[in-house]
């Protein structure tokens, strides 16, 4: 009859293959952990952390745009003039605004005319220019600048599939007058950059009105989706008319 008490050593074989399982469900609980608060700790501070750095950033480089370089011509024998925070960066706007009120009231409109007339003789200065210009002109909202008044839904790539664009109003000229329908300018942008985009002339009663605002908009497009503004209850896919031009 055999013995079926436990013998030295009996066991140890069950409790040996136990602890591989133990410590992968450990490894596994630590790395889901880790990961959830790595997650959260990023979606918490990075907004924070990018939007003070891009802020300093641009306080550094106005307080370093202007004033070093005139402390540098008043006193010729310095080396490295002495730099107080925020005191660059108010000298900057000082010196922007004074270039306001010189552009406005003492040079004239015929003046800055000249000097277009002038850099329209020079091939690459001409482009640069014209580019620059009329990107501050619709940035800062100039009376003459086109700028993104309204953010529409528009049929693209193909029937069916509807993407978010830009109208800057309603085409005009050679534009308007090679077809009988009425086209919208409609800037389409791309995802995650929606600095970069297309252009395209989209005819007026395929223009869908949305209750976004440009903010939203960019949010909506650079986030692919992700960060969806709030229904408002309205419809938001309905074609408006005679509306293009206006704001």
């Amino acid at each position: 009859m055999r013995d079926h008490r436990l013998r030295p050593g009996r066991g140890r074989p069950a409790l040996l293959s136990e602890k591989p399982g133990i410590l992968r469900r450990c490894w596994r609980w630590l790395a889901e952990t880790t990961r959830r608060y790595f997650v959260a700790g990023v979606v918490f501070f990075a907004p924070i952390g990018i939007t003070i750095w891009a802020i300093v950033s641009i306080v550094v480089w106005l307080d370093n745009l202007i004033l070093p370089h005139v402390l540098r011509w008043l006193v010729p024998g310095i080396d490295e003039p002495v730099r107080l925070p925020i005191l660059g960066m108010l000298f900057t706007f000082f010196v922007i605004i004074l270039l306001g009120v010189i552009a406005r009231h003492l040079l004239g409109p015929e003046v800055v005319k000249a000097w277009e007339r002038l850099l329209a003789r020079v091939p690459i200065a001409r482009s640069i220019y014209s580019g620059v210009k009329q990107l501050m002109e619709a940035i800062f909202g100039t009376k003459h600048a086109p700028r993104f008044n309204r953010v529409v839904m528009i049929e693209y790539p193909r029937k069916g599939i509807r993407a978010l664009a830009f109208t800057t109003g309603a085409a005009s000229g050679v534009l308007q007058e090679r077809t009988d329908q009425r086209m919208i300018n409609c800037f389409l942008p791309t995802t995650p950059n929606p600095t970069s985009g297309f252009y395209l002339l989209v005819p007026e009663d395929e223009v869908y009105d949305t209750d976004l605002t440009v903010e939203e908009a960019f949010k909506l497009v650079m986030s692919a989706g992700l960060v969806t503004p709030e229904e408002t209850g309205d419809d938001a896919t309905s074609p408006r008319r005679n509306s293009a031009s206006g704001g």
